[in-house]
């Protein structure tokens, strides 16, 4: 049988004493996590061990004795070495040596217990213990088979280094019993700001929770429940980001501790995201409130708005005559021009009626930025909504009414074949009719058919126009989903500790040497970009297409009016 033991390369320099670490059964594998020098008195070793299993749940034992003859000169303490293995009893008992400088080490098995004993082939596997204790495993997602099994055989190595955190916390400057050798025993990594910002974070959370806790309870209310403020705060993106924002607020001053590894990369990557949402905003609403720019803005909107009406009223005139060449029912294309004229007169009036005041709701509107640049961008989808209210209402108007006359002629269609819808069983079932129906489904059918082209010409016209402004809106929603859902932390993790974030592992063969163990260097994968982006990626209300394209081109035909973004109730799990 093969033997694989996982040594530190930290401990290589460590002073002779008895190795301890965990043993996997399953994998005939031995992960040493630490090294104990002497001098120590057995008992307390194992009290120590004890305590270690207790808080975390991982059998760490004593495997085997570490021999380094640079440190120890002594004839006996090989024999001293063996006898431990008495005392500890376990099996198989490992003993490595090392002499020198020498990168070739003795490795061996004693198995003093066993009827039979065979001798193994040992293969030394070295790891780096502070990266495989701070990385994160992320098996592929399509293992299978063997894979799988690999996968779960690694992580079985990394958890056991992750979840002996406990052992690593005593350096050799503790004043205790025991002596250890491990990746921190120069000294326990630690952070005076980082200390000092852990408490002061207790205090800044408990205020914070209370905060949103009350604003929740607002947000819940009965007041916001009734017309027209339930209507406003489901059809309005602001509102909608706002309370996307609120629940990333309540997830990252929750008192409750991450339970693993990938609900803490979930809070960093949202206060990530906050904080440079919130930093984006307020350089925004530096550049807005410097040289008076919001006042050139607001002198800017009244000309565009007025030319975006004469450039309507024009394209409005020229559907009135004879566009394209095309021959147009005078009638209705006279009734349905003036209508739409109306409406742009309409429009321009209320324009200019808010004039006085567009400056000073900009005004208020820049201090928005502050609460970040999702929630400014978002603001702007509304003001570009309600700028373009006009174009919505003529593709509602032109969609009904292009729709009415769709369903009516594929009614009056089933009529002359003898068939008619019924409602009850939701098919086409034969029916007979007499004289009088089918010359007033004639006459009719004939009328719907001749002032569908002028009707259509309407729809498909303000269906372009209403089709560039969702494009608009959906660039900027695009935008906003971008900065909410972009792990950012875990992508500057992946940047500058790529082994954090581990794929897997590979194995690299070291030089050999006759009659020695074989020996391997194992090392981390980091995962890739698209890896992280997939795994670590934030829930939010997307602005997608909610239908595919070929449901879409069918609405587009039959007059159905388009949503094309997702509301709060499709976001993401």
């Amino acid at each position: 049988m093969v033997l694989k033991v996982f040594f530190p390369s930290c401990c290589s320099s460590a002073d002779s004493g008895i190795l301890i670490g965990r043993w996997i059964s399953e994998q005939n594998s031995a992960v040493i996590l630490a090294v104990v020098h002497f001098p120590f008195i057995p008992v307390q070793v194992k009290q120590y061990l004890g305590e270690v299993q207790r808080v975390t749940k991982v059998s760490v034992s004593v495997l085997g004795s570490w021999s380094n003859s640079k440190q120890e000169k002594e004839e006996s303490l090989s024999e001293f070495l063996e006898d431990l293995g008495t005392i500890f009893c376990h099996e198989p008992w490992i003993q490595i040596s090392k002499e020198g400088d020498s990168k070739f080490w003795s490795c061996s098995t004693l198995q003093k217990h066993s009827k039979n004993p065979q001798e193994e082939e040992i293969i030394l596997v070295y790891y780096d213990q502070r990266k495989v204790m701070l990385s994160h495993l992320h098996p592929p997602l399509d293992t299978a088979g063997q894979g799988a099994e690999d996968a779960s055989k690694l992580s079985a190595i990394f958890d056991t280094v992750a979840r002996s955190q406990v052992l690593f916390m005593t350096d050799r400057y503790d004043e205790g019993p025991i002596k250890l050798t491990h990746w921190q025993s120069d000294g326990v990594e630690a952070s005076i700001i980082v200390e000092l910002l852990k408490q002061a974070s207790v205090p800044a959370c408990m205020l914070l929770t209370f905060l949103l806790s009350l604003l929740s309870g607002i947000c819940r209310s009965r007041v916001l429940k009734f017309w027209p403020l339930s209507f406003l705060w489901s059809k309005l993106s602001t509102c909608e980001q706002l309370g996307h924002r609120l629940q990333h607020l309540q997830i990252i001053s929750s008192n409750k501790k991450a339970q693993n590894q990938n609900q803490l990369m979930r809070k960093a990557n949202i206060f990530m995201s906050l904080l440079i949402d919130v930093a984006l905003g307020i350089l925004l609403m530096s550049w807005l409130y410097r040289k008076n720019r919001i006042g050139h803005l607001a002198d800017t909107l009244i000309p565009v708005a007025d030319h975006v009406a004469e450039e309507l009223q024009d394209l409005l005139q020229w559907l009135m005559g004879a566009p394209a060449g095309l021959k147009m029912n005078r009638a209705l294309d006279q009734v349905l021009g003036r209508f739409f004229l109306y409406h742009i007169h309409l429009w321009i009036s209320y324009i200019h009626l808010l004039s006085p005041f567009i400056e000073m709701i900009l005004w208020y509107v820049g201090l928005s930025a502050c609460l970040g640049l999702t929630v400014a961008l978002c603001i702007l989808s509304d003001i570009i909504a309600l700028l373009t209210f006009h174009i919505y209402c003529f593709y509602v108007y032109g969609a009904r009414l292009y729709c009415l006359k769709i369903y009516g002629l594929s009614s009056l269609w089933r009529l002359f074949r003898g068939k008619k819808w019924n409602m009850l069983r939701q098919r086409v079932d034969s029916c007979s009719y007499d004289l009088d129906q089918l010359f007033i489904g004639t006459l009719l059918f004939t009328i719907l058919l001749f002032l569908l082209p002028t009707t259509a010409l309407y729809y498909l016209v303000f269906t372009l126009l209403r089709l560039l402004v969702v494009i608009v809106q959906g660039l900027i929603h695009l935008l906003v989903d971008l900065i909410d859902s972009l792990p950012l932390y875990s992508l500057i993790l992946r940047l500058c500790r790529s082994y954090r974030l581990a794929a897997g592992v590979k194995f690299r063969v070291l030089e050999q040497q006759d009659g020695k163990p074989l020996r391997l260097l194992m090392q981390i994968n980091p995962l890739s970009y698209g890896g992280v982006v997939q795994t670590y990626r934030l829930p939010t209300y997307s602005c997608y297409p909610r239908d595919s394209w070929a449901s879409l081109c069918k609405k587009l035909f039959l007059g159905e009016l388009i949503y094309p973004w997702k509301h709060k109730e499709d976001k993401q799990n």
